[in-house]
């Protein structure tokens, strides 16, 4: 036995195998960072995409999507330009699009395909809002309810806000009461402290976090990295204290009367014998302004923290710093007016990813503090912000945004209606993109089948949502929506048209993708079947021509390779000149030639049920002698064609 050809088609088999698979994680992971806001990081794998030859329709989409939002217009509308005027084009493209070429100076493109838009929506107050305010993320963000929204099991009647999650704990502050605790004035609550649960468990009660980090005074917003020597340290919050010693800032009021203010400020926490000790008061920080709030980069390179310093555009900014290798934190830098407004922005986070997540009552939003998100491009540059939202973002307060390195799942703090206390944490879970991918087969032979036409419908209103084609490998994806009926049509030129129906109305939360495999029914033509062109005879003869040769190798290989329980019949005609008598021997004979060829080159005899001459009584066309017909028109009628008795069963008995 030959293993070596045994072995190589396993082995093509699994390589085109793994090469399917590398694509698809190729474009679960763009996607990814495109849900993450990481679009500059999102580009070149989306490119590897289209290179690869992979949904590359789906690519080109968020293309245009990624350079619109980093605001780099010119280099979006090729993109848009590759899918734009396909009939398939989902409408809100057309939106997007006109942003781009207004953003670009074309104000006559724009104003096209703002009104075709609106031919297909016309009644979003997304076109005018656009037109008003001109902020392009907010608009290209889809900021339906991306995320479902939970209070936590800690909460408490008191305020509950500013998570971080570090080896499986989830720490907090509260200013939930222990004993004969002093209250703190403003709100008649104990002061903050920060406090610690483990993060999945709803049955333990939160402890009081021990050591120096707590104190009299209140503290929050705790976040964990690690400094040169890799042991983990901690950033916090807390009023003007340190070493024990209380500062204040005092000032004077317009009614004469001195206030002495506590500013808040960040401190470093070290692990001493096991126990946390405040070892620094950070240089960001001085008695006449407050600082607090940090967030660390993945790399430990950058603090992020909020402050209402001097030389700012507002109430609160945000503001970064470069950490030394060796643990330094440098001069504040301001984070730029396109974060920073004349409001205040506060509380921001750090993703794995390097994108700035913070709140803002200063940017349009929903209610008070938002969270908002910020666009940045390869050079770590921001471009552009954007709100995350409803359900995550309300009519009050929404901040304190923490979210995992999986992009999923996160918590954020809010006075919301319905909660327990003044604050409360609410856990988030993004709502992941939901896919549904399959492979189309022969239903007969069920080996895939590659450039189906897909196209995905809404069922209720019958618009064309998306419209793609099966790989080599027969295998096609795209992305859908929750809640909705949905039917997909597939189509080949080699098979009819098949619909299948499905809805994604109890498709639950956690499920990313969905499989849908479809057989079709190949049609019962063998010219369609094998891409025939006609097999034609020279004049007056019954012997194969070579063209004919190599039409007849095509139903060879559809016989013995695509459809090898296949049966046939075999017909012949002529053209019209001459006697019945004449074309039927004539065309009988030409039949006999090719079942004697099929039959040469390996098509058993009982696979072709008969095979016979129909003369001149069948023409395509209105020929009827050589006046007034073209050698053309004439060859036309020399034919030979193959009715398909069946495709798959027991074979019949074959007869002439």
């Amino acid at each position: 036995m030959n293993t070596k050809n045994l072995l190589a088609p396993f082995i093509v088999l699994v390589l085109l195998c793994n090469t399917s698979y590398a694509q698809s994680s190729l474009q679960r992971t763009a996607d990814e960072l495109f849900n993450k806001f990481a679009y500059a990081k999102a580009i070149p794998e989306y490119e590897k995409l289209i290179i690869n030859g992979y949904n590359e329709n789906h690519a080109y989409q968020r293309l245009a999507e990624c350079y619109l939002l980093l605001r780099d217009f010119e280099k979006s509308l090729p993109y848009f330009e590759r899918f734009i005027n396909d009939v398939d084009t989902p409408t809100n493209f057309y939106f997007k699009y006109a942003m781009a070429l207004q953003s670009s100076g074309d104000e006559k493109g724009a104003v096209k395909w703002l009104r075709k838009y609106k031919k297909f929506n016309k009644n979003d107050a997304r076109v005018k809002q656009f037109l008003k305010d001109g902020n392009l993320a907010s608009v290209v963000f889809n900021s339906k309810e991306r995320y479902e929204v939970e209070p936590v099991a800690f909460n408490s009647e008191f305020s509950e806000f500013s998570t971080f999650v570090h080896d499986g704990i989830l720490y907090f502050s509260s200013s939930r009461k222990e004993k004969n605790e002093d209250t703190y004035g403003w709100n008649n609550e104990a002061w903050l402290d920060v406090f610690y649960v483990p993060e999945n468990d709803s049955e333990t009660a939160p402890r009081r976090l021990e050591g120096e980090i707590n104190s009299k005074f209140h503290e929050s917003s705790l976040v964990f990295t690690t400094d040169y020597k890799n042991d983990t340290v901690a950033y916090f919050t807390r009023n003007n204290f340190f070493n024990n010693k209380e500062s204040f800032y005092t000032q004077e009021k317009e009614d004469k009367q001195v206030e002495n203010l506590s500013n808040l400020k960040i401190y470093k926490a070290e692990k001493i014998d096991d126990e946390w000790k405040v070892t620094r008061n950070l240089k960001t920080n001085a008695d006449h302004y407050s600082t607090g709030h940090p967030s660390i980069n993945t790399e430990r390179t950058l603090m992020f923290f909020a402050s209402d310093r001097p030389g700012g555009y507002g109430g609160t900014d945000i503001y970064y710093s470069k950490i030394h290798p060796r643990g330094g934190i440098g001069k504040p830098v301001n984070a730029g007016p396109i974060v920073n407004t004349a409001g205040n922005e506060m509380f921001p986070f750090v993703n794995n990813e390097g994108q700035l997540f913070f709140s803002s009552d200063g940017h349009v939003g929903f209610g008070q503090l938002d969270v908002f998100a910020t666009v940045a491009d390869s050079t770590g540059q921001i471009k552009d912000v954007v709100n995350l939202g409803k359900p995550l973002n309300s009519e009050k307060d929404d901040f304190g945004y923490y979210a995992h390195d999986n992009g999923v799942d996160g918590y954020i703090s809010s006075n919301r209606k319905g909660g327990k206390g003044g604050d409360d944490i609410y856990k988030f879970r993004f709502i992941p993109s939901l896919t549904i991918e399959g492979t189309v087969t022969d239903a007969i032979n069920l080996r895939p089948l590659s450039d189906v036409e897909i196209s995905l419908y809404d069922q209720v209103t019958s618009e064309l949502i998306f419209k793609t084609v099966t790989d080599s490998k027969g295998h096609y994806q795209m992305l859908i929506n929750r809640n909705k009926n949905y039917r997909i049509d597939a189509v080949r030129k080699t098979h009819p048209h098949k619909s299948v129906y499905f809805n994604t109305q109890s498709t639950g939360r956690a499920t990313k993708l969905i499989k849908k495999d479809i057989q079709l029914e190949p049609v019962l033509d063998v010219k369609v079947l094998a891409g025939l062109n006609k097999i034609y005879f020279d004049f007056n003869k019954s012997d194969i021509r070579p063209d004919a040769a190599e039409e007849l190798d095509k139903v060879v290989k559809l016989m013995t390779k695509t459809y090898p329980e296949m049966i046939i019949k075999l017909e012949s005609h002529t053209d019209p000149v001459g006697s019945h008598a004449y074309n039927d021997e004539l065309s009988e004979r030409r039949a006999k030639s090719t079942y004697e060829y099929l039959i040469a080159n390996g098509i058993t005899k009982n696979r072709i049920l008969s095979y016979k001459g129909f003369g001149k009584r069948m023409p395509v066309n209105k020929c009827t002698s050589k006046q007034d017909c073209t050698p053309e028109e004439l060859e036309l009628n020399r034919r030979t064609e193959f009715p398909v008795i069946q495709l798959k069963g027991n074979a019949l008995t074959q007869s002439k």
